[in-house]
């Protein structure tokens, strides 16, 4: 980010919030609510992102070896490169790890505050490789689904 906000201002620079004040837009904003304080609902004991049906759940369930942190885990699962389209060329490890361990710390508050009776692993997947930037994940289990497997 430094790069981009050293640019503004005749390359005196720009801080962070008021850039996203001129590049933002409210759609945008409201749009990343999405991902940033996500909608959640338990549905057969999984706490799942709000419009998952009972289908993809079922599906998910019948796989051979399926447990219930698994399901829960994939069908929580989110690529930090989908955030943006496919062609966005400012993806990089370093966003993808701010982006991601930020995320990790608002689902942990938020999964906290809306199930305080059924703590979660919040897990940020990064590569081994880090541009294999389509790898960063991020997603979230129940431990006691973990402890019944």
């Amino acid at each position: 980010m430094r790069a981009e906000l050293g640019k503004w201002n005749d390359g005196k620079g720009i801080e962070l919030e008021p850039w996203v004040g001129c590049e933002g837009r409210f759609s945008l904003a409201i749009g990343y609510l999405s991902l940033f304080w996500p909608q959640l609902e338990l549905i057969d004991g999984y706490i799942l992102h709000k419009g998952v049906d009972e289908t993809s759940i079922n599906e998910w369930k019948a796989r051979a070896g399926s447990a219930r942190h698994s399901v829960e885990a994939v069908l929580n699962h989110r690529h930090l490169k989908d955030v943006q389209h496919d062609q966005c060329s400012d993806c990089s490890a370093d966003k993808l790890l701010t982006l991601g361990s930020a995320l990790k710390e608002i689902y942990e508050a938020k999964l906290r505050w809306q199930f305080p009776d059924r703590p979660c692993v919040v897990s940020l997947f990064v590569p081994e490789d880090s541009e294999l930037l389509d790898e960063y994940e991020i997603t979230f289990w129940q431990i006691a689904h973990e402890l019944s497997a």
